[in-house]
């Protein structure tokens, strides 16, 4: 498969890159690691007439922190920079175990925490070439008016399928975006709409700059469990993040957020309740399970069929309690 034809531009500093979104917004794509973009370009799953490549803008690498008030992500900083940082593995541990599940170590260089996080949503009707795609109708998501995994609806169900931002919504991160119309601060928790196709609240001439973790969220215990048919390079078909606040006693604040089993990833309902006040012990972590498995959705969007993955979300959610208690 070729990719299709495209102007490339090449800014060297936002405020030409923001130029850019404000002229060309509508029809063009912001490349950073480029690990999802390009094959799905080569699918024609996306054919813009511009092509932004943002590798040249500097500002927008490395783990900068902030006394008194946390930390700074770029948003072009490799998966593998949070890999390798002791920082990130000692104070912002969901975080750490969820980069370092990402696809392989050479995609990890390659691939950034801003992409993770603006990752499109995926479904077997839809990641698939033009010719598969023209042959079976398109779908609601691309070209057609039908969706295959929930036919007679007029939603698209395909699955948000980053690691990353599960254990970003535990840490309570904010994102850093920026366009024509200035820089606005948006909780993570309030960026993705729940919807299969347009899933980001993202306009087209806008980009994200910077993730923001508080430091109120720094020193957490924190597991990330994910599911998947290979050891590596596989996306998640379910993920659970957990992160908690503990010194010695009880829990004193948590949560709990899954991935990969609905259109976007979302925190779990009543999670928090279930841990705070308590010691995550096997009844504890049992119960945080079938929360997790409660607010899955998952549909026939992978390989796997939707009852075992809602079934393997209440044992991670439980494997992740139990292995951040230890961490």
């Amino acid at each position: 498969m070729s990719l299709p034809t495209f102007k490339l531009l090449l800014p060297r500093t936002l405020q030409d890159a923001v130029s850019h979104l404000a002229r060309y917004g509508g029809n063009i794509q912001v490349l950073a690691g480029g690990t999802d973009l390009i094959p799905s370009m080569k699918q024609k799953l996306f054919t813009p007439a511009y092509v932004m490549d943002i590798r040249g803008i500097d500002e927008l690498r490395g783990i900068h922190v902030v006394p008194g008030t946390g930390v700074e992500i770029g948003a072009l900083t490799p998966l593998s920079t949070i890999e390798d940082s002791e920082f990130m593995r000692r104070n912002y541990r969901v975080l750490y175990e969820a980069a370092i599940t990402v696809a392989s170590p050479i995609l990890r260089n390659m691939g950034t925490l801003g992409g993770n996080i603006c990752l499109d949503t995926r479904c077997v009707w839809y990641n698939q070439s033009l010719q598969w795609r023209k042959s079976c109708g398109f779908c609601i998501k691309k070209d057609g008016d039908l969706c295959h995994v929930a036919p007679g609806g007029t939603r698209c169900w395909a699955a948000f399928s980053g690691d990353t931002p599960p254990a970003l919504l535990c840490l309570n991160a904010d994102l850093e975006i920026i366009g024509p119309r200035g820089v606005r601060r948006v909780p993570l928790s309030q960026f993705y709409t729940s919807l299969g196709d347009a899933h980001l609240k993202l306009d087209p001439n806008e980009m994200l700059t910077r993730i923001l973790l508080p430091e109120s969220s720094a020193g957490w215990k924190g597991s990330y469990q994910k599911l998947r048919i290979r050891g590596s390079i596989d996306y998640p078909l379910a993920g659970v993040a957990v992160a908690f606040r503990k010194n010695g006693g009880p829990v004193e604040a948590a949560r709990v957020a899954i991935t990969a089993v609905n259109p976007s990833p979302v925190l779990v309902p009543g999670a928090e309740h279930a841990l705070i006040g308590k010691q995550p012990d096997e009844h504890v972590a049992t119960v945080v399970g079938e929360l997790a498995a409660k607010a899955a959705k998952p549909l026939t969007t992978s390989g796997l069929t939707p009852e075992y993955r809602r079934e393997m979300v209440k044992v991670f959610a439980k494997r992740a309690v139990l292995a951040a208690a230890r961490s």
